[in-house]
Order: C-alpha cells, then sequence, then structure tokens
C-alpha cells in the first residue's frame, strides 16, 4: 500500500499539466486498441489467403481489400499517435521537472534554520536531482511507454481468451508467474533499495563536506584518509546494491525463460490442434502475434517495476524534505511593516532548540531609536541567537520582541527583515560579483548608495585594488578574498538595508 500511495502522489504532483495527463492516457487506450487490431486483422487476412488457395482461386479484392485496407490504417494510425504521444510526453515530464525543482528550491529556502543545521547540503541537492530525476522519468516512461502497455495487458489476456481459450489459458499461467515472481522480489528489494539510496545520501554528503574544506584536508595532509573513507562509505553502498541487482537479474532471465517455453508451448499445442480441426492456421498466426506483443508488453513492465523500485527510496526522500514544514510563518493578520524608528524590546524572552536546554533564558531590554548598545557573555550564552529572534530566524517559545510597541509576530516576515540589517559572524558571500552581493541587501541601491555604503564599511580601498573593481567575482564563499575583506563587503550589505 505504501509503494501505491507513493506513485499516486507522483501523478499528483502533475499540477497544472493534469489534463494533458489524462489527454495522452486516453491517446494510450486507443493505441493499444489499434496494436490488438494489428494481429487480429493479420490472422483474417492469412486464413482468406489459405481459404482461395484451397478452392484453387483468386484472392478476392471485395474480400482481402478491407481487411488491408483497415490493417494499413491501423498500423499508419499506431506511428502517428505513438509520435504525437512521445512528443507530448516528453514535453510534460520536462515542463513538470523543471516545475518541481523551482518549487523544490523556493520551500528549502524557506525551511528554518534549525533544519538548515541539521540537514547537510550535499543532502539537499542530491535529493533535489535525484528526486526531479526519478518524477521526471517515471512520468516521461509512463505515459510515453508503459500506460499502453499496462491497458495492453489487461485487454489482451480475455481477447487471448477468446479468440482460443485453450492457447489463452498458457498465457494465463505465464501471468501468474510473472505476478509471483515481481511481486516477491519487489519485497525482498524495497528495504534493501533503501538502505542502498542512504548509503548514496552519506556519499553525496561526504564529498559535499570535502569539496568544501579543500584548504584544511590539504594543510592538514588528510587527503589518504578522507579518499579511505569515501572508498569505505562505497564498499558499504555496493554491498547492499549487489544483492538488489541479483534479484532483478533473476526476474529478469525467469521471465525470458518463462516466456521462451509459453511460446514454443503456444505453437506446439497450436500444431496439435490444427491436426485436430481445432483451429486454423490463421488463428494459430493471430495468437502468436498477439503472445507476442502480449509478451512484449509484459518484460516492459518487469522493467517499469524494477524502475520504481529503484526510484522509491529517492522519492521517499524528496517528499519527506517537502513535507517538512517552516517553523516561522505570517500570521494571517500580519501587516506590511512600515520604515520603522528602531526602538527595540526583548520582554521575557526564552527558547529553547531541543526542549532541553536555554538557548536564551528569560532576557529582557531596551534600546532606544538610535542606541547603540552590545550584548556580552561567554560563548554560548546566546547572544547570536538573541539577534537571530530579533529577525525571526527563530520564533521564542516564551516573551515577545517589539519593535517600536510592535510585536514582531505582527509584521509580514518578508517585510520585517527587510527592515533589519544583519551581519552574520561568517560572512556569508555567494559566488558572484562583489556588486550582485552587495545589492543582496538593497536590489534597486543607486550607484551612490553603493559608494557610500563601501565607504562607510572602509571597503572601497581594496576593491579599487582589484582589477574589474566591483565586477570582480568573489568566489565559492567569497574564497578569493581575505577574511577581514569578506567582512567589510557583510557590513555593507547591511548598511544599504
Amino acid at each position: 500500500m505504501r509503494f501505491i500511495r507513493l506513485y499516486s502522489r507522483v501523478l499528483g504532483l502533475l499540477g497544472p499539466e493534469a489534463r494533458l495527463g489524462v489527454v495522452l492516457a486516453i491517446a494510450n487506450i486507443l493505441l493499444a486498441v489499434a496494436a490488438f487490431a494489428e494481429p487480429i486483422l493479420f490472422g483474417r487476412i492469412i486464413d482468406s489467403l489459405i481459404s482461395s488457395q484451397s478452392k484453387n482461386e483468386m484472392p478476392s479484392l471485395t474480400t482481402l481489400g478491407p481487411l488491408l485496407a483497415a490493417w494499413v490504417g491501423f498500423g499508419l494510425f499506431t506511428i502517428g499517435a505513438g509520435v504525437l504521444i512521445a512528443l507530448h510526453a516528453d514535453r510534460l515530464a520536462h515542463k513538470r521537472r523543471l516545475g518541481i525543482v523551482t518549487g523544490y528550491f523556493e520551500h528549502v529556502l524557506q525551511l528554518p534554520l534549525a533544519y538548515h543545521g541539521g540537514t547537510h547540503s550535499g543532502r539537499l541537492m542530491k535529493v533535489m536531482l535525484q528526486g526531479a530525476d526519478a518524477l521526471w522519468g517515471t512520468w516521461l516512461t509512463f505515459f510515453r511507454e508503459q500506460c499502453v502497455a499496462m491497458v495492453s495487458l489487461v485487454a489482451l489476456l480475455p481477447i487471448a481468451l477468446v479468440l482460443n481459450w485453450r492457447l489463452g489459458l498458457l498465457l494465463v499461467v505465464l501471468v501468474i508467474i510473472f505476478a509471483i515472481l515481481t511481486s516477491y522480489v519487489i519485497n525482498r528489494t524495497i528495504t534493501l533499495q533503501q538502505k542502498v539510496e542512504g548509503f548514496h545520501t552519506d556519499l553525496s554528503a561526504r564529498a559535499a563536506d570535502a569539496l568544501g574544506n579543500v584548504a584544511l584536508i590539504q594543510s592538514y595532509a588528510r587527503t589518504e584518509a578522507e579518499v579511505s573513507s569515501m572508498r569505505s562509505v562505497v564498499e558499504k553502498l555496493l554491498e547492499k546494491q549487489l544483492p538488489v541487482l541479483a534479484w532483478w537479474a533473476v526476474v529478469t532471465v525467469a521471465t525470458r525463460a518463462a516466456t521462451t517455453i509459453t511460446v514454443l508451448s503456444i505453437f506446439l499445442l497450436g500444431v496439435w490442434l490444427y491436426t485436430q480441426n481445432l483451429t486454423t492456421i490463421g488463428e494459430i498466426v493471430t495468437f502468436v502475434n498477439v503472445s507476442a506483443l502480449f509478451i512484449g508488453k509484459l518484460e516492459q513492465s518487469a522493467s517499469f517495476a524494477n524502475r520504481l523500485v529503484t526510484d522509491a527510496p529517492r522519492l521517499e526522500e524528496f517528499f519527506e524534505v517537502l513535507d517538512s514544514a517552516p517553523s516561522v510563518s505570517d500570521r494571517p493578520n500580519a501587516i506590511e511593516m512600515p520604515r520603522p524608528r528602531g526602538a527595540v524590546d526583548f520582554e521575557h524572552v526564552s527558547l529553547s532548540y531541543d526542549g532541553k536546554r536555554a538557548a536564551v533564558d528569560d532576557i529582557s531590554l531596551h534600546a532606544d531609536a538610535g542606541e547603540t548598545i552590545a550584548l556580552v557573555g561567554a560563548t554560548g550564552a546566546g547572544k547570536s541567537t538573541a539577534l537571530a529572534i530579533m529577525h525571526r530566524a527563530f520564533d521564542p517559545q516564551k516573551g515577545v520582541v517589539k519593535i517600536d510597541g510592535v510585536d514582531i509576530r505582527d509584521y509580514k516576515l518578508v517585510s520585517l527583515r527587510r527592515n533589519i540589517g544583519v551581519v552574520f559572524q561568517e560572512a556569508l558571500l555567494f559566488d558572484r560579483s562583489i556588486e550582485e552581493n552587495l545589492r543582496v541587501g538593497k536590489p534597486d541601491a543607486t550607484d551612490q548608495e553603493i559608494e557610500d555604503a563601501l565607504q562607510r564599511a572602509q571597503a572601497r580601498d581594496f576593491i579599487a585594488r582589484l582589477p574589474e573593481g566591483l565586477k570582480s567575482n568573489v568566489g565559492e564563499r567569497g574564497r578569493s578574498l581575505s577574511g577581514g575583506e569578506r567582512q567589510r563587503l557583510a557590513i555593507a550589505r547591511a548598511l544599504l538595508k
């Protein structure tokens, strides 16, 4: 049931493309009907030719003409419909993939700092990319190939029984074997695949961690140790992955063996039935073609089932992140924050990250507009936490913070943060130009405003020495700059607010 609920949710994410998905499903049903008609018409053409030959007559166009025309018509329809379905399925899958990536990115940026503190950024990146790829692959494969395969499997079995129930029973036996084998392997491998995905996540996190700290690794001669640690994870991953691959190899081999035996049995039984005048050559030809079509769809379904099992843990991780809710949000009646005068009050504010140890405990303070104050205390006393509460990175469990006498939770979150400039202990910079990093503080800042902020932060001199000045790229996390230069840019950015 969990498996079914998971993929029901995958189809539910089609969103604005759901109507196109319904159209594609209907088109796939029509395509399946056309595919059924071809072998039946071909068998009747064979019977008509044999009947004419047995009477030493030329085949009648009156009899053959409509059959041939219908056969050609269904064939052309199959080609045209297949092309259109593939084209629109590709468009649907690619559009939704990009939409899902954008939505995931926006959602993750809104998650609280506590969530990001406990979740590696490498994992979040891996979950986004692999989850989006899994969704894209499921939608594309389902609408382009597997929908018609499923319709064919449901419809071809009764058609086969109507054509010749004796031969049809052989296909029933094949379906039973396939269903039992596939269900058994899915139950055996889905838990193993979850463990495999856990190692993939660990691998991504370790790689991102190491690549983000290359200077530290080289300085402490840790290259060999880090590579050894990575190799250990890879070996554990393979240890869990190989049994999954082995089980699906068994399914593939067993399915092919069963289909080969079934086709041979159909042919032998068909010959015997013909000798007993219980069937015609045309019926045998029709049934062999129907069986070949049925078996082809069955093998497609086995491959699709393998893909679904492989992607299931990735999708579960993806939905786990999407289901994480922001801990700080706007109140229903929140208002826009006007330009503040700047009076700040903390009234008996308390916050605990884990519900056990207080990060800040019963803090009360008042700062007049324009007044400069400093929070002083030992490491871990709650200085940074107090400021984080002020711009609502966290909401306190007790007490209230006011700006100009108004509870900050009465303001819309975005407007509150636009009015508060923060310089973090670690100067956080994007891998962009200096100017772009400064405009994070105020996107519409004039050149003069930027110049004034740089002068106040005493950052103008070192920028003037750079070949491209404000257009100079600072590198990932600002690594092309010194620590002091990064701090000055962070101060200038905050002043622009």
